[in-house]
């Protein structure tokens, strides 16, 4: 009765179980805790992964003759690695199955997945329950998915999900949402989208944190088909396409990491880029600012515009709701100008 009239308990236990009974292979953890948000329909599920242990370190026996014993025949390292990140892979992807395969569906429009392993801190000796996975899809987005033709990795790739490069080593990535359920409990609902970090400073994030963060906020402006470049200096540097019929084409995105002011250099290496990419438009976004020549020359070239630390702000609040601070800079002392965007 509870289920059916919507009642957040209710729901959660109801989902809880289900998303327990689903049959895993021996070793794997069935533990989940689920908390429900009504009023958006969103089921929030902590998933509990196994650790790369579980992956057998010997492929095969053989039996050697002289002398006569069964020899191991051990599994490389990178073989490990790769069939334990491609099972926390399917593990999401079953664990978001599951969700929306349940009846009634009209319970859920949304499932948001943090996976994270259990471990102990090898300096300090303490427990800990680092994120190894997180990521949101909707009903709508999960349907288009042929779940037996897909490689789960790219899926979860092109679910936008927060996937740690190197689960096996434990590496954690920020949760989109927090993994204490008992806060949706007991408080208002909150967006699960409303926090990536639990620290929102932008100066705090890893380069691959940083990097997902610009790529979410440009498919939101309406890009598509990003493909990051490799950069060198603790910035984001990707070609993307527009679909604007009229304002689109190919874009090439440079995004500064900067506690002071970005050089004049960047905007010239963007033209360079745009040039060599044959893009139509370029993007230089910086947590900083930019300087007085660098404004020129992109007024200059017409093609370029500028996004400072201010306006990035207001733009990851205006298109993914995300409330966050650029952190502290590194201002002139005196005799500098500093330019900023309205906020």
């Amino acid at each position: 009765m509870g289920v059916e009239a919507g009642d957040a308990r209710a729901v959660a236990d109801y989902y809880q179980l289900l998303i327990e009974a689903v049959p895993l292979p021996d070793g794997v953890p069935t533990a989940v805790d689920v908390a429900y948000q009504a009023d958006q329909r969103r089921l929030l599920v902590v998933r509990e992964l196994p650790a790369v242990h579980i992956v057998p370190v010997i492929r095969e026996y053989r039996c050697v003759r002289s002398p006569d014993r069964i020899a191991p025949r051990p599994r490389p390292a990178e073989e490990v690695r790769r069939i334990y990140s491609g099972l926390v892979a399917q593990l999401v992807l079953r664990t978001l199955h599951a969700a929306f395969a349940a009846e009634p569906p009209g319970l859920v429009d949304e499932v948001a997945v943090n996976a994270h392993v259990s471990t102990r801190n090898r300096a300090t000796g303490q427990s800990e329950y680092p994120c190894l996975v997180s990521v949101t899809a909707t009903r709508a987005q999960f349907a288009d998915l042929v779940l037996t033709r897909l490689d789960p990795r790219e899926c979860l790739r092109h679910l936008a999900a927060v996937v740690s490069p190197h689960p096996w080593d434990v590496e954690a990535v920020p949760p989109i949402f927090d993994p204490d359920l008992s806060r949706y409990r007991v408080v208002e609902p909150l967006d699960a989208a409303a926090v990536l970090d639990s620290r929102p400073v932008l100066l705090q994030l890893r380069p691959v944190e940083f990097e997902h963060l610009v790529r979410q906020l440009f498919e939101a402006m309406g890009m598509h088909a990003w493909v990051t470049q490799a950069s060198g200096d603790d910035g984001v540097d990707a070609v993307a396409v527009n679909t604007d019929p009229i304002m689109g084409g190919v874009c090439v995105v440079q995004a500064k990491r900067y506690r002071k002011v970005v050089p004049p250099d960047a905007v010239r290496a963007l033209a360079g880029a745009m040039e060599d990419k044959h893009a139509g438009r370029g993007v230089l976004v910086t947590t900083s600012w930019f300087g007085k020549a660098t404004h020129e020359f992109a007024a200059r070239h017409g093609r370029i515009q500028l996004i400072e630390g201010g306006q990035l702000e207001h733009l990851l609040a205006e298109h993914l709701g995300l409330r966050v601070t650029v952190g502290p800079l590194d201002r002139p002392e005196s005799g500098g100008v500093v330019r900023s965007m309205p906020k």
